[in-house]
């Protein structure tokens, strides 16, 4: 008899340092796997097609979507993701444990669609000053990009206590081993 797959999702605003931590995840469990999401997004350098995301453009997604493919989606800064019901339903049967990097919308609609199976961990910035800061440190947006950021992440901010777990990103080692904690403590479970 397999046993089910975990559900870990990570929710965090924009710049709050979710995707350096998610790296370090991957290193130090190995058998967590990914989840890989549908955008609408474009590519950014160093991303390839199947690993960070799949990149479909907004005519392919609106297909998808209609079709009932998703098992969750939503239109973030523009842009749309979604996640494979297909993909996650396989895995989880298989006895895989995944990992989601999901926004607000996203980890709203795993919780209805698995309750309690699906743990959800937001990670906070120290402030908004600092994620502004980490937001203009990448280079990769222009000014109204990152003003729409930082409009949605005020938001974002105000559900930060809605979720199984909080982990405040002020120093990147220790809010790892934080984090590192809890995912264990899941797996575990």
């Amino acid at each position: 008899m397999n046993k089910s797959g975990k559900l870990i999702v990570v929710v965090a605003p924009s710049g709050s340092g979710k995707s350096t931590l998610i790296k370090r995840l991957k290193k130090d469990f190995p058998n967590l796997e990914e989840s890989v999401s549908t955008t609408t997004r474009p590519k950014r350098a160093g991303e390839r097609h199947g690993e960070a995301y799949f990149f479909v453009d907004r005519s392919d997604f609106i297909s998808m979507r209609d079709r009932g493919e998703f098992l969750e989606w939503a239109e973030v800064h523009g842009n749309f993701y979604g996640t494979s019901k297909r993909f996650v339903e396989g895995r989880l049967a298989s006895g895989k444990d995944l990992l989601f990097d999901l926004d607000v919308q996203g980890v709203d609609n795993m919780k209805e669609a698995f309750g309690d199976k699906a743990r959800a961990i937001f990670i906070a910035p120290p402030s908004i000053n600092e994620l502004e800061s980490r937001l203009r440190g990448r280079g990769t947006e222009a000014d109204e990009v990152i003003k729409l950021r930082i409009d949605n992440a005020k938001k974002e901010l105000l559900r930060e206590h809605d979720y199984d777990y909080r982990v405040v990103n002020d120093e990147l080692d220790g809010a790892y081993s934080r984090l590192k904690t809890i995912i264990q403590s899941i797996l575990d479970t």
